[in-house]
C-alpha cells in the first residue's frame, strides 16, 4: 500500500517531507502518522539507552550523524544523511556541515572558555542544531536527545523537555516551538526554562 496518504505534518511546526523522501519508508505496513510515530519512538528508545551506555563524543559531526542513523534506521532509508532539499526551516542543504561545523567549534569554545552555564551551553547548542536543520525530519527529536548526552557529559541532569511528548500538536509542543522561536530573536531563557520544566 502507498503510504502517500501519511500526512506529512501535524502541524505546522513539524517539517514537510518531500514525495521522494516519504518514498523511504521502510516499514511496509505503516498507513497511519501514530504507526509512523509508533516507530520512529522505539528506535528514539533504543538510540537513547544506546547513547547513554557509555560516554560518547557528541561534539563530533560523524557522532550526529551517527546518532539520527541510530534513531530512524529502521524507518527512514535516508536516516543519518543530511538533507538534499530545501525546508521552510533551516540553512540551505549545501551550508549544513559547514554550519554543523561551526556550531560545534562554538560549542566547544563556550566549554573551554565556561561563557555560559552548562545548562546554557546545552540550550545553545540545541537551539542551534534545530536551526540548522540538518535532516529530513527528526531534527527536534535528534536535537533534545543530543543536548541531553552533552548536558550529562558537562556533569548536568538530563533535561525534562516538559516532561511530555513533543509529537503531537499540544499545549506542551506549542510552548516548545514559542520557546525555539524566542531563541531564534536570540533570547534562550524561555527554551532553558522549558527544558527544565
Amino acid at each position: 500500500m502507498s503510504n502517500d496518504h501519511i500526512p506529512p505534518t501535524e502541524d505546522d511546526a513539524a517539517t514537510p517531507l518531500t514525495r521522494e523522501e516519504r518514498a523511504d519508508l521502510i516499514p511496509a505496513y505503516i498507513t497511519l502518522k501514530q504507526e509512523l510515530n509508533e516507530a520512529e519512538q522505539i528506535g528514539i528508545d533504543e538510540a537513547d539507552r544506546w547513547a547513554f551506555s557509555r560516554k560518547r563524543d557528541v561534539l563530533s559531526d560523524a557522532f550526529l550523524l551517527g546518532l539520527h542513523r541510530r534513531m530512524f534506521k529502521d524507518v527512514w532509508r535516508w536516516a543519518g544523511s543530511y538533507r538534499k532539499t530545501e525546508r521552510n526551516i533551516g540553512v540551505d542543504h549545501w551550508l549544513i556541515a559547514i554550519e554543523l561545523k561551526q556550531m560545534l567549534d562554538d560549542t566547544r569554545f563556550w566549554i573551554d572558555n565556561h561563557v555560559y552555564t552548562s545548562d546554557e551551553i546545552a540550550i545553545r547548542f540545541h537551539h542551534r542544531l534545530v536551526l540548522i536543520h540538518p535532516f529530513p525530519n527528526g531534527n527536534g527529536r535528534h536535537a533534545r536527545l543530543a543536548a541531553d548526552l552533552l548536558i550529562v557529559m558537562l556533569g548536568g541532569q538530563r533535561f525534562s523537555w516538559g516532561r511530555a511528548s513533543l509529537i503531537s500538536a499540544g499545549q506542551t509542543r506549542q510552548a516548545y516551538i514559542a520557546a525555539l522561536r524566542q531563541a531564534d530573536r536570540y533570547d534562550v531563557m524561555p527554551l532553558l526554562s522549558f527544558a527544565r520544566s
